[in-house]
């Protein structure tokens, strides 16, 4: 993308800049993509003018322009301002008191869509094999698709059955449950996770994406079985930095789609995704008398009030008050 001043042509593409930093500070790669997002549609939005020729008026144009023309709503608008937030203060170095003193939109409070027992059991029984065991995990552990997806062999420890999840939201660690009626099931899949491993070390391949700089610093643990991911994909992909053939996990796309397929299926009529599954692990753990603070844990809740959400969907009807009707 072109920005119309000369004297920035010398140094990285703005949006790079962007991406550079984002990914030098750890930020997850949605992250990344979501705020360079915006700013390239900020940036368009005020005629490709460089944003360091812009100010206060442009920016509440900006997102005057998304609530009132696009109806975005306030979460999303938010989204949009901390990213261009975000260019000012770290990327641009420009201060930025006339940006905080901008009237940010109130985010709304919606309750969680949740399933109950049945419905959790009617999904279940409508899928098999790996997608069985992925949706099985985020239900029964309370886990995002992305930290599903991105378990590795070390991360699941039998013995005290329990799951550590590594840079969960917000870069926290964390440990949640490991469900018994999982093992024997965790247990052959990472047997399936080492035959497919050791084809692939017998044909020069075998190492997996690593985080941050540990390739560089442990030179061969990316071949080593424990790092290696649980759900791997079908097929390696080239490494475009060294052109090494590496093995990554299942794309959460496909998950989602058989998730569609299987609550349709289901017959089930409500709004949902996997990470509905996730709301109804926190919900059933409430209505069967767990710790508000102990599921908080092990959801990697930053603040119990987000945890509190689901005590307003807990199965007791309305606010948990009887009918006079009834």
């Amino acid at each position: 993308m072109t920005i119309q001043n000369s004297k920035y042509h010398s140094k990285p593409k703005l949006l790079d800049q962007v991406s550079q930093l984002m990914q030098r500070r750890n930020y997850s790669p949605r992250t990344v993509k979501t705020y360079t997002s915006w700013i390239k549609r900020f940036i368009i939005h005020n005629n490709k003018i460089h944003p360091l020729k812009l100010g206060e008026k442009q920016v509440s144009e900006f997102l005057t322009f998304l609530a009132v023309e696009r109806k975005v709503s306030p979460s999303t608008q938010n989204q949009a301002l901390q990213s261009i937030l975000f260019l000012y203060s770290q990327v641009l170095q420009k201060p930025v008191g006339w940006i905080d003193d901008f009237k940010r939109p109130r985010r709304a409070i919606h309750l969680p869509t949740v399933f109950s027992k049945g419905e959790v059991k009617q999904i279940l029984g409508n899928v098999d094999g790996i997608h069985w065991l992925i949706l099985s995990l985020i239900y029964g552990a309370g886990l995002r698709l992305s930290e599903c997806l991105r378990l590795r062999v070390k991360d699941i420890d039998f013995e005290y059955k329990q799951i550590t999840i590594h840079d969960g939201k917000g870069h926290k660690d964390r440990i949640t449950v490991l469900p018994e009626r999982l093992i024997p099931h965790l247990k052959r899949q990472i047997e399936n996770v080492r035959i497919v491993h050791d084809k692939d070390l017998e044909r020069g391949c075998g190492a997996t994406v690593l985080p941050y700089a540990l390739g560089r610093k442990y030179k061969n643990i990316a071949k080593e079985f424990s790092w290696q991911y649980i759900f791997i994909a079908k097929s390696v992909i080239k490494d475009q930095e060294n052109d090494m053939l590496r093995r990554y996990h299942i794309h959460g796309t496909s998950v989602q789609k058989v998730f569609k397929r299987t609550l349709r299926k289901s017959g089930i009529t409500k709004h949902g995704s996997t990470h509905t599954l996730r709301h109804s692990f926190a919900t059933h753990l409430l209505e069967d008398g767990y710790d508000i603070r102990t599921i908080q844990e092990l959801l990697g809740h930053k603040s119990v009030k987000t945890t509190m959400l689901y005590t307003h969907v807990m199965n007791k009807g309305g606010m948990g008050v009887r009918s006079p009707l009834d």
